[in-house]
């Protein structure tokens, strides 16, 4: 048995859990924050069986898509504003993190 654990932005999340359900995996959702940006994100644990670990991560892959988003950059209280850049900058967002786990012993009660 294995526990992935994806990481994915709030906008993908809906969709995702969506099909999840649709093919039958179990999985818990938890609102959580990036450090990078700072914003939120969706975290799925979901526990399944070895072998269909492959189409639980097809699944996560086919509705988690990276695209380009304009951020404005929080200006500097302290230090260095030397590397400070004033304008928007482009950055990719989105996809998903993912991690796969091995699961010794799985108890429901």
């Amino acid at each position: 048995m294995k526990m992935i654990i994806a990481i994915v932005q709030d906008k993908d999340s809906n969709g995702l859990l969506s099909k999840l359900v649709d093919n039958n995996y179990r999985a818990t959702k938890l609102a959580s924050t990036g450090g990078f940006l700072k914003s939120g994100n969706t975290t799925f644990m979901i526990g399944t069986e070895d072998e269909r670990v492959d189409h639980a991560l097809k699944i996560i892959k086919d509705n988690c898509e990276s695209r380009q988003q304009l951020i404005a950059p929080v200006t500097p209280m302290s230090g260095n504003a030397d590397s400070y850049v004033p304008y928007p900058v482009e950055i990719q967002v989105g996809g998903a993190a993912v991690f796969v786990l091995p699961i010794e012993q799985f108890l429901q009660f």
